[in-house]
């Protein structure tokens, strides 16, 4: 009688044994796949932002030479913010001048032609993986730099339903209607407050120019 008792209670301690060790397979098994989907959300909201910049170097108004452009830092900043992916606008023949006043001279001239000047289309990324587009780009008499309206125009539909986000290095300009203008000839985008950086704080002022660059994606 005792023996069949003890058999009874070792088939009792066995069978709770495996209960527990199969709840733990259980839930392991249930944690895995929701591990894995985070996992895989994670990977997909990465980069989902784009920042596109035109950049001058060379003799800047009251920043002498330069061998970064204003917009190229800040857009930079950007990227590095938001951990964005980066795409330059390169003019495909790239006249324009390297002083100061012949430079103006010739922004001045695209604008009253209405030029489309052509840019390199070669790198231009696939516009359909990002959801958040940053468009960056000087002051070029009161306006975006013409080359730009030619990426715009190229790119209309691809940047339709994204949120675009204008921002500008400028001595006085501050945006210059950037936003205003971007919703004209991207009408089916929607366009989100912008940043104005003077070009000279862009570059001595750059620890400054971080902080206003935060302080702006953390208002978005």
């Amino acid at each position: 009688m005792k023996k069949t008792k003890w058999i009874c209670m070792i088939l009792l301690v066995l069978t709770m044994a495996f209960g527990l060790a199969g709840c733990g397979e259980d839930q392991k098994a249930e944690e895995e796949p929701q591990q894995t989907e985070a996992a895989e959300t994670q990977d997909a909201g990465e980069h989902n932002a784009l920042v596109v910049y035109f950049s001058r170097t060379g003799e800047q108004y009251e920043v002498g030479e330069i061998n970064k452009g204003n917009t190229a830092i800040v857009a930079e900043m950007i990227a590095e913010e938001m951990d964005a992916d980066l795409f330059e606008v390169m003019p495909e023949e790239d006249y324009y001048p390297y002083t100061y006043d012949e430079l103006t001279d010739v922004a001045k001239k695209e604008q009253e032609e209405n030029a489309r000047p052509a840019y390199q289309k070669d790198n231009v990324p696939d516009l359909s993986g990002y959801d958040t587009v940053f468009i960056g780009a000087p002051v070029w008499w009161g306006d975006w730099p013409m080359i730009m309206y030619t990426f715009f125009e190229d790119n209309a539909e691809a940047l339709a339903g994204k949120t675009l986000v204008p921002f500008s290095t400028h001595e006085g300009s501050g945006l210059s209607g950037f936003d205003t203008k971007l919703a004209e000839v991207c009408p089916d985008s929607d366009i989100a407050e912008g940043l104005a950086i003077q070009g000279s704080d862009a570059q001595n002022q750059q620890d400054s120019v971080r902080s206003e660059v935060k302080n702006w994606l953390q208002s978005l």
